[in-house]
């Protein structure tokens, strides 16, 4: 069954010059070599003679190494001394590239520094007090006795908590390690390093306090009972790498205990950026979305989230395929219709797929102005360039397409507003907020780093909170006017 077609506008798809597509493809093709890099700094000494450095730099390159930053340690009347960080795939590339430099140049290797390990050692992250407690003063106010009367206005007053606590600043970062990154089943503690990682970006970019929190089960009845149980030290929980299906059950159970924002970053924040990908591709191919035929080739965490976002947007079912029988029969439960890639292919205008099978697409499925989507990562079910020499509009692939563009601001603006909870409303906010930063300031996907853009998803949801009716706490125009997050 295929939703019926509305008449619109048909799909323009505007061809870039030769020089810039060859750029994007290049950049398409690196972006997969290295979505996991090994990252190296070679700390080199280099002879004082012009042209010496372009040698060197032309010997990485022809390794297959793609050059980073660059850090000058010593200048010398002989010698420099250079920092140069590369990537490469593995060990084995990492030993080809040393070769390469010691055939073709007369630089030294003098070091090979692993900065990736250095960043961790200790962790990356630590919690540090908001005031020096420097004499017995400030002892007496920030503890005993003076915590004494914070405690007794708090009992009387539970929402005091909120004033008074880091509470409504902390998110738990929730995982039992089944689904971490693209390693899979690894376990809880190996993927520390992640949620730490997310912990940082919470704090560096939105300024909330991102706690990680490992369990020691993968079973949902516990995952659901430990949540609860510490839920009150929190303002929102953020669960992160737990496979599919108990994801599902996990999330839906704690929604339904829990009066919070309740965050699982794999199915909200990529169907969030994918449904923003789509919005700036609609825009871009001169295609409403509302009359597109959407359809989702994968039905895991990701794509069903996806799919239940788009049709939010489309206000109209989504073709879904899956080999697995039951993650359709759960797409079709929520709206959608079942299907398959060839019918997809035929008559779906926008095409995700989430699937992780590389080559999924064939160029010759692909029909004159669709939009495609192949965001598995580190290989796309079909390369964009591919996709747009076979006709596409507009093509993206995974690495295009990043989750840190909106749980960040998603939460902090869930917890400005106090929201009971994240609504559909609430992450259709946040897409349409990184669509338009995007379209402001004329680039396809807008700079994750970019604290502006988590500042305006921040303001959107907190209004799409109290549009949706689960905000708790008012906010007023100095907070939507606000050029920065406090």
């Amino acid at each position: 069954m295929v939703p019926g077609r509305r008449g619109g506008n048909k799909a323009i798809a505007v061809r870039p010059t030769p020089s810039r597509r060859c750029a994007r493809t290049l950049c398409y093709r690196l972006a997969r070599m290295f979505v996991n890099p090994l990252v190296r700094t070679l700390r080199c000494r280099i002879r004082r003679r012009p042209g010496n450095f372009g040698l060197l730099a032309t010997a990485i390159g022809s390794a297959g190494a793609l050059i980073g930053e660059i850090r000058t340690q010593r200048l010398g009347t002989v010698h420099t001394i250079r920092d140069i960080e590369v990537l490469v795939s593995d060990l084995e590339h990492l030993e080809r590239v040393l070769a390469v430099i010691a055939e073709s140049t007369d630089t030294a290797v003098m070091e090979v520094i692993d900065e990736v390990r250095q960043k961790h050692v200790g962790g990356k992250i630590h919690m540090v007090s908001r005031y020096p407690v420097t004499s017995l003063a400030d002892l007496r106010r920030v503890y005993t006795p003076g915590v004494a009367e914070i405690c007794r206005l708090i009992a009387s007053d539970a929402s005091k908590a909120r004033v008074y606590t880091s509470i409504p600043r902390t998110v738990a970062i929730v995982t039992d390690g089944t689904a971490i990154l693209g390693l899979g089943r690894i376990g809880a503690v190996a993927g520390m390093p992640v949620m730490e990682g997310k912990a940082m970006l919470l704090e560096q970019l939105v300024g909330l306090s991102g706690i990680p929190i490992l369990l020691d089960t993968t079973d949902p009845d516990e995952i659901v009972r430990t949540v609860c149980a510490i839920a009150p030290s929190f303002g929102a929980i953020q669960l992160e790498d737990i496979a599919a299906p108990a994801c599902f059950e996990v999330e839906t159970r704690l929604v339904s205990a829990l009066r919070m924002p309740i965050f699982h970053d794999d199915q909200h924040g990529t169907a969030t950026v994918t449904l923003a990908a789509i919005l700036t591709a609609c825009k871009r191919a001169r295609r409403d979305v509302r009359s597109a035929v959407i359809g989702q080739i994968g039905l895991g965490a990701a794509g069903a989230t996806i799919a239940r976002f788009a049709m939010q947007v489309s206000d109209r079912p989504v073709l879904g395929a899956d080999l697995s029988n039951e993650a359709v029969a759960r797409h079709v439960a929520a709206g959608g219709v079942g299907s398959n890639i060839d019918e997809i292919m035929r008559w779906c205008d926008i095409v995700v797929a989430t699937t992780g099978v590389r080559g999924l697409i064939k160029p010759e499925q692909v029909r004159p102005g669709q939009i495609i989507l192949a965001l598995s990562n580190p290989d796309p079910e079909i390369e964009p360039e591919v996709a747009l020499a076979s006709g596409a509009a507009f093509a993206l692939d995974g690495a295009s397409v990043n989750n840190l563009l909106a749980f960040p601001g998603i939460l902090r603006g869930a917890l400005d507003a106090g929201a009971m909870g994240v609504t559909r409303e609430m992450f259709v906010a946040a897409a349409n907020a990184i669509a338009d930063f995007g379209a402001w300031h004329d680039v396809t996907v807008p700079d994750p780093l970019d604290r502006k853009v988590h500042r305006n998803v921040a303001h959107a949801v907190a209004r799409a909170a109290h549009e949706s009716g689960v905000a708790t706490v008012p906010l007023d125009a100095d907070y939507f006017g606000a050029a920065e997050l406090d």
